[in-house]
């Protein structure tokens, strides 16, 4: 079961660029963070997004292509699942047709007061996937 992919634009800056005259591929692993920060704000309720923040667990990254100043980029970000307080996604980051990378990331939620691990609410499927029985 995985939730509908989330299309989040990525603006490539000059200071992404590295001496090799393409975006630096450290960069990439900001773009994931960014789009999956974007779709947790977007779909969870006010209350979960004031009271829950985000920990990067671990990224495995697989490097297609190359992105350059100027290039429409997007991350197409989907939660596969989430299970206690973590969550699992997996991010393609796209230029039109071109696959540029694909990301595979585990995170953790955590009590914004508190900064321990917080369990993501059985509740919050409705949320992520709404299609699911």
């Amino acid at each position: 079961m995985s939730a509908v992919p989330f299309t989040f634009p990525i603006r490539v800056l000059p200071e992404d660029i590295d001496f090799m005259g393409h975006v630096n591929n450290a960069r990439y692993l900001n773009w994931v963070q960014d789009a999956v920060l974007a779709h947790w704000n977007k779909l969870a309720p006010a209350e979960e997004v004031a009271s829950k923040a985000w920990v990067a667990l671990k990224h495995e990254i697989t490097y297609r292509k190359p992105a350059f100043l100027e290039d429409d980029v997007i991350a197409q970000t989907v939660l596969d699942h989430f299970k206690g307080a973590r969550a699992f996604y997996t991010t393609v980051i796209r230029r039109g047709e071109d696959v540029l990378a694909e990301v595979k990331s585990s995170w953790c939620c955590i009590d914004a007061e508190t900064l321990r691990p917080a369990r993501i609410g059985e509740h919050m499927r409705d949320f992520f996937f709404p299609d699911s029985e």
